[in-house]
């Protein structure tokens, strides 16, 4: 196995260093998430809106004859919506036995990183971000920014606070909650 996201490409120490992520996209910015954590990835998909839920639940799609709950990774972010297609990922919360999508533009490829590149965010991140992002990895294409699989579920997000509608109607990311 090879490293990726150095000038100089090292050998992998052993099996136990290497992580293998899928790249995905919120706009021009690059995330990763195991790929162990990822069930399927079903591509673009026709979300139907659920009335009365939280902004960062794009809505629900059916998936093997059940309703499959998304969250929105670009209204997690405090992004504006896209305006384009969108991809979903089937993430599975084996802890909770919960089954959710994730909402991203664009799904990349499988890059295996060693877990000693994984750098710790920034003492200056606000609060959704010390949430999200587990880390970054120092790619040639820029950062890849680890997120949680966990921390994006459905149920998470509700029983934390960093996501609640605020009184403006976005997202209140206040570092207090």
């Amino acid at each position: 196995m090879r490293i990726a996201g150095r000038e100089k490409v090292d050998e992998i120490q052993d099996e136990s260093d290497a992580v293998s992520l899928c790249s995905l996209y919120a706009g021009s910015e690059m995330f990763g998430i195991d790929t162990r954590k990822i069930r399927e990835v079903l591509g673009e998909r026709d979300l139907q809106r659920v009335p009365m839920s939280p902004p960062f639940i794009a809505g629900v799609v059916p998936y093997r004859g059940e309703v499959l709950t998304t969250v929105n990774l670009r209204a997690l972010l405090g992004m504006e919506a896209h305006s384009g297609r969108c991809c979903v990922l089937v993430m599975a919360e084996d802890e909770a036995a919960e089954r959710f999508g994730l909402v991203v533009d664009a799904v990349g490829g499988v890059v295996t990183v060693s877990r000693r590149m994984l750098e710790d965010n920034p003492c200056t991140l606000e609060a959704r971000g010390k949430w999200l992002f587990d880390g970054a990895y120092k790619m040639d294409a820029g950062l890849m920014v680890q997120l949680d699989p966990r921390k994006l579920s459905p149920s998470r997000l509700s029983e934390v606070g960093l996501f609640k509608s605020s009184s403006n109607g976005g997202i209140d990311a206040s570092p207090d909650r």
